[in-house]
């Protein structure tokens, strides 16, 4: 299993991904699925996915033999819009998945989520389905989930009230990663975070490791935050006797 997001907000974008493929008690393998593209020096992309590990596999190296052919054929270094990236990418999960389709069934598709800019080009975050067609996000909610994503929605949908800049947002993704990590033993570290700053071409990232002081960090306050707006909540109402 898998839980990527993805926020689009007004200072720039963040792209948080979990490494888990696998689950079991001696059976736990991991893989990066928060892939950094950027073919030319006016355009960033950043990929996620979910789904067939090998599907993925193969778009990203179709991906870098479109880009090193040197011909006419389309790619990430061709397309004038964002957009057009996520239709590219789309085909290339359809082919790939079509061609394996009649071992694999269902279990050849993958998922992704496409963000980044093209310089002149508004910096945005898209949903791109096993079909093919994709989703953008939207000004009311301007966050994008794949994988096993109903443990931290919650936590996403809080930052979009909450109006949250950059900084804070991480946290948040972070907080909602760490629920689904919880409650579903294959989602799990290392965590790799990036955050595009709007108009910079330019990408911070960073790998957060099972054993990193950080994640101890956050998971401890956490709960103690938790645990004190437990505390203030208003008591149950009084229950009542029935005869």
């Amino acid at each position: 299993m898998t839980y990527c997001l993805a926020f689009r907000l007004n200072e720039g974008l963040i792209f948080l991904g979990d490494t888990r493929t696998n689950a079991g008690v001696d059976n736990v393998s991991t893989f990066r699925k928060v892939h950094v593209l950027q073919p030319a020096p006016d355009r960033l992309f950043v990929l996620q996915s979910a789904g067939s590990l090998a599907t993925t596999h193969e778009v990203l190296d179709r991906i870098e033999t479109d880009l090193q052919a040197g011909d006419d054929r389309e790619s990430l270094a061709t397309v004038e819009h964002l957009y057009e990236a996520a239709l590219y990418v789309g085909r290339l999960g359809r082919e790939i998945a079509g061609e394996h389709a009649e071992a694999l069934g269902a279990d050849a598709t993958a998922t992704f989520i496409l963000g980044g800019q093209i310089q002149g080009g508004r910096p945005d975050v898209l949903l791109v389905y096993p079909e093919g067609n994709y989703i953008r996000a939207s000004d009311e909610r301007p966050f994008l989930q794949i994988g096993e994503s109903k443990y931290g929605k919650f936590m996403l949908e809080l930052a979009v009230q909450a109006h949250v800049e950059l900084e804070a947002a991480a946290k948040i993704a972070l907080t909602s990663m760490l629920m689904t990590a919880r409650a579903n033993l294959s989602v799990g570290p290392p965590y790799d975070l990036a955050v595009y700053r709007n108009g910079s071409l330019e990408l911070d990232e960073v790998r957060i490791e099972e054993d990193s002081p950080f994640l101890d960090e956050l998971d401890a306050v956490w709960t103690r935050h938790l645990f004190e707006a437990i505390a203030d909540l208003p008591a149950a109402p009084p229950h009542v006797t029935r005869d």
